[in-house]
């Protein structure tokens, strides 16, 4: 079965090579509508490959230049745009809270302090900040708790007679989106939301195999916190051996088991996994940073919903952290399609614009500033920020107009710039690369089981800019062939000239 399809997709790159790319001379000497026909017809055959029988397509693709469509598959059908939903997430974000909107998280004393001693608990007040991670630090996590021990320090802190307290209540509680499936709780891109986010949520381990089969693998976590558990079973084998690592974090808990090999000599490889809690998690870590910088803390660090009835003045802020701007915070969402930020930005919509920080409410907004550029809201079926659930829908159509409305918004460049770039970077880094679409396209990518989807903006040979829609549901065939499919589709329009 792979030798046969393999065959059909090596003739149809071979068929896409000599009617598009280097046919491109030939195409130029025909009228429009020939080459525009040609166009479509070599998409057609791309999309109807036997190896999409059991899947539908969705297609757009729309000049920018005078707003003609080249081609429309489906154009109003839903479909499960996976990532792509993101790109209504971050275009409402930058629109509404604008390019250069700061998240402020604050640190708060609840007593005083005399002789060195605080009398009283420390607070973290949490506001939906992604940013306190070693993304924006140099690889650092713990470069903002380092900064709030300095601050303590310089006020001659030396010990806290109370707790540690993480403060989340700026969001609702609601630790996983609507639809997401158990199956990924352990994994990163599930991390549980909180308004009081650190570390994106996760732990980093980083295994390096021993030099012989049989020698210990060795592990590090990053942070290096006793928060969680480790069950390790990983081994070190014969080069050709190895299997694959896995993980899966005990539900409800913070006992994660890992298993597998690797190869002797080989490379450190590193993983990231869901924490349990992410707003005791955080407390948890900035004790053990207070304690290994020399300040002794008396209590233990606490969740606040854990504290029945917990209030605290906010007049005595100690220290606080301001985040990069949105426009920096939705270039990695979209270029690294970071779950777990949408899913806080949008929660900072509903609570910036509705006084609710819940999912419901962001999503509210976006389908108030969608309906506000033309987009029917009955395209858009939307219960998370990022698309990790299977119960988003969106239209073809819908992602187009987005697009091109964005294309000439106020932001509009700070959107654009957000998207991957071909075989550049993000996650179309290793797409495209070697063809007229490498540094051409700028698209987001989207995937869950059974559904691809890659749409953006590409420029044809002639200069003209085009936005695109390309989306695949219920597809049995391996996802490579669906990315196949979409290089193949954004070469040739990369290649069209009229």
């Amino acid at each position: 079965m792979k030798r046969r399809l393999g065959t059909r997709w090596a003739g149809l790159v071979l068929a896409l090579a000599l009617a598009g790319v280097s046919g491109c001379a030939r195409q130029r000497v025909l009228t429009v509508p020939d080459a525009e026909a040609r166009l479509r017809a070599d998409i057609e055959e791309i999309l109807d490959n036997p190896a999409f029988a059991s899947g539908h397509w969705g297609v757009v693709i729309q000049s920018l230049r005078d707003g003609h469509y080249l081609m429309r598959r489906n154009p109003h059908k839903a479909f499960m745009p996976a990532s792509n939903l993101k790109l209504f997430t971050t275009a409402t974000a930058l629109a509404r809270l604008g390019p250069d909107f700061r998240y402020v998280t604050r640190l708060f004393r609840t007593g005083p302090v005399v002789d060195g001693v605080l009398h009283g608990d420390l607070v973290i007040r949490g506001v939906g900040d992604p940013s306190i991670t070693g993304r924006y630090h140099e690889g650092d996590p713990l470069a903002v708790f380092r900064g709030w021990v300095d601050s303590l320090k310089s006020r001659g802190v030396r010990r806290i007679a109370g707790r540690i307290v993480g403060d989340d209540n700026w969001f609702e509680e609601e630790i996983l989106g609507a639809g997401w499936s158990w199956d990924y709780e352990s994994d990163w891109y599930a991390a549980q939301i909180s308004a009081l986010s650190f570390n994106d949520n996760c732990v980093d381990i980083v295994y390096t195999p021993g030099p012989v089969p049989g020698s210990p693998v060795k592990y590090e976590l990053i942070p290096n916190t006793r928060y969680v558990e480790i069950d390790f079973r990983v081994v070190t084998v014969r080069p050709g051996l190895e299997k694959e690592i896995t993980y899966q974090r005990k539900r409800a808990a913070n006992l994660v088991r890992i298993d597998g090999s690797l190869p002797a000599g080989g490379e450190s490889r590193r993983d990231w996994f869901s924490v349990e809690n992410p707003t005791r998690f955080a407390a948890v870590v900035f004790r053990e940073v207070l304690e290994a910088s020399g300040i002794q803390v008396d209590g233990n660090a606490w969740d606040i919903d854990d504290l029945p009835d917990y209030t605290y003045p906010d007049s005595c802020p100690v220290a606080t952290y301001t985040s990069p701007t949105m426009a920096e915070i939705c270039t990695a969402i979209n270029k690294v399609s970071q779950n777990l930020y949408a899913e806080l930005v949008l929660r900072t919509l509903g609570k910036q614009f509705r006084d609710v920080g819940s999912a419901a409410k962001g999503i509210e907004v976006v389908k108030e500033f969608v309906s506000e550029i033309g987009i029917d809201p009955q395209e858009l079926v939307m219960v998370d920020g990022s698309g990790l659930s299977r119960y988003n829908y969106v239209t073809p159509n819908s992602i187009v107009t987005l697009l091109r409305v964005m294309r000439r918004h106020p932001v509009g460049r700070y959107f654009y710039d957000s998207l991957p770039i071909a075989g550049v970077d993000g996650t179309l880094k290793r797409r495209m690369q070697g063809t007229p679409a490498e540094g051409n396209v700028r698209a987001k990518t989207g995937y869950i089981e059974n559904a691809r989807a890659l749409s953006g903006y590409v420029t044809t040979a002639d200069g003209e800019e085009l936005a695109f829609s390309l989306i695949v549901n219920n597809y049995t065939v391996p996802t490579s062939l669906a990315n196949d499919a979409q290089d193949l589709i954004c070469q040739r329009l990369a290649s069209f000239s009229r």
